[in-house]
């Protein structure tokens, strides 16, 4: 029998499914183990905003019956798992964050949904996002806000906070996320764990998100393997989604234990144009070091792109309209009201100010994959500043007005439809974490990921065993 002592609440996906097969452990204690942690932890963070306990008991009665029979389904049969707020699931509701919305219970699952039973995972429930997804903070005015979990006054980022807050505590082991501009990257960096953007087209996904063309679906997980194993179950061709396309790796963690010697990795402090808080700047600087001495070549260079805050904003609140525009009076009086302010300046735009920006994305994109001709991957901080109060866009008292002023690392990746990871690398001297980012070229998602895991194997992260302030737990 197994260790008493071991806490299956604290495993990751690999740790669980060895004690199934073994029979030291079953998915439903497993499942038992993450809704007691949602029963604690919850009430402090505000990660779930729907559990379903039912449907997840029965998902892992069945899951013990076939590990039981030696027929499970995939690796992650039996893993307690949790969706984004944006993702439509049978059975339960899909608020999107938005008092627009209904409450009635879906009656279809989107392609994540749908590979993720198939796998035999356990769906636990729903975690928050801003409305609709729409900003880089996770408030809404259906559920409330998404507390950070190292310092609940604080946000946990945005827009997959709910996911993020989640795998911090692990309130379930793996964790959906979805990025449009830094949703899986931001908070991520915020919380403290691992979080990957896919290539643009590799994870499918529909309903549509708003941003359609800057959307991808990914993991919020504690360590790359983790993302690996999700992966290999929703980084799968689609035919609903039009926008998705084949030629995703059959396994997505088959270089996880490659060394870096060979990579060249162009470190850029501040992609020549955003202003970074001197902690955060000391330690991604010191991650870079320690990438060097995992056998890297790391070169201190700027990409060579300016600012494209604007490209992206023409794109961003052109979906605002697109929302707003939808609504009714009635509806458009729910929205959040930065919402409507991002939609109502985009009202007077022409079509050709949004072709432009399209044009240029593109010359964006080409510079960027130029760029990785010379370097494998691109690393930066993943967030600029640390966490700050929640129920606000941005830190207060700084004269900043939109989420996109603070969040300049994450959103050129979207652009670019290029993949992404946050990985941890160290603390602020307040006890705040941060992240650092890497990016690649398209398609070269598998090289992100063998950097972050000999990162995260070198240099293991570090997580609450409780929300702070701890009266919670």
């Amino acid at each position: 029998m197994r260790d008493h002592d071991t806490d299956l609440g604290n495993m990751d996906a690999g740790a669980l499914t060895r004690l199934y097969a073994s029979g030291e452990a079953s998915p439903l204690e497993a499942t038992r183990a993450a809704l007691d942690r949602i029963d604690r932890f919850n009430e402090a963070v505000n990660a779930y905003v729907h559990v379903d306990r039912e449907g997840a008991e029965k998902a892992a009665k069945a899951s013990a019956r076939r590990w039981g029979r030696g027929e499970q389904r995939s690796p992650i049969d039996g893993v307690p798992v949790s969706l984004k707020d944006l993702t439509s699931c049978a059975g339960m509701p899909c608020r999107e964050g938005s008092a627009t919305t209904s409450d009635a219970y879906c009656d279809f699952d989107g392609p994540p949904v749908t590979r993720l039973r198939e796998a035999g995972a356990v769906l636990l429930g729903k975690t928050n996002t801003p409305e609709f997804g729409w900003k880089a903070v996770t408030d809404n005015r259906l559920f409330g806000a998404t507390c950070n979990p190292w310092d609940t006054r604080l946000t946990s980022g945005g827009s997959s906070g709910g996911a993020a807050a989640a795998a911090a505590l692990n309130m379930g082991v793996l964790h959906q996320g979805g990025d449009s501009g830094g949703s899986i990257r931001i908070p991520s960096s915020f919380c403290g764990v691992f979080g990957f953007m896919p290539t643009f087209g590799w994870t499918p996904q529909w309903p549509p998100a708003k941003m359609t063309t800057l959307s991808s679906i990914g993991p919020i997980v504690r360590h790359p393997r983790d993302a690996a194993r999700m992966l290999n179950v929703i980084g799968r061709y689609d035919y609903r989604d039009p926008y998705a396309v084949h030629g995703q790796p059959d396994d997505w963690g088959v270089d996880l234990d490659c060394d870096l010697r060979g990579l060249r990795i162009a470190y850029s402090a501040d992609l020549g144009y955003a202003s970074v808080n001197d902690e955060i700047a000391t330690r991604v600087r010191e991650a870079a070091t320690n990438l060097e001495k995992l056998g890297a070549e790391v070169i201190e260079v700027h990409p060579g792109f300016e600012s494209p805050i604007d490209i992206f904003r023409r794109l961003w609140f052109t979906a605002s309209l697109e929302v707003y525009s939808q609504c009714d009076e009635r509806g458009k009086a729910l929205l959040d009201p930065g919402l409507v302010d991002d939609a109502r300046k985009a009202e007077h735009w022409q079509a050709i100010d949004l072709f432009r920006a399209y044009a240029d994305r593109a010359d964006l994109t080409a510079k960027l994959e130029h760029f990785n001709q010379e370097y494998h991957l691109l690393m930066t901080p993943s967030v600029p500043i640390e966490p700050f109060e929640i129920n606000h866009e941005v830190p207060p008292g700084v004269g900043m007005h939109d989420w996109e002023e603070w969040a300049q690392f994450s959103y050129p990746l979207n652009l670019a439809n290029q993949p992404a990871a946050s990985i941890p690398c160290g603390f602020t001297r307040s006890g705040l974490p941060i992240g650092f980012q890497l990016a690649g070229g398209r398609f070269d998602d598998v090289r992100v990921l063998r950097a972050a895991n000999a990162y995260l194997d070198a240099y293991p992260a570090r997580f609450p065993t409780v929300p702070n302030p701890a009266e919670f737990a």
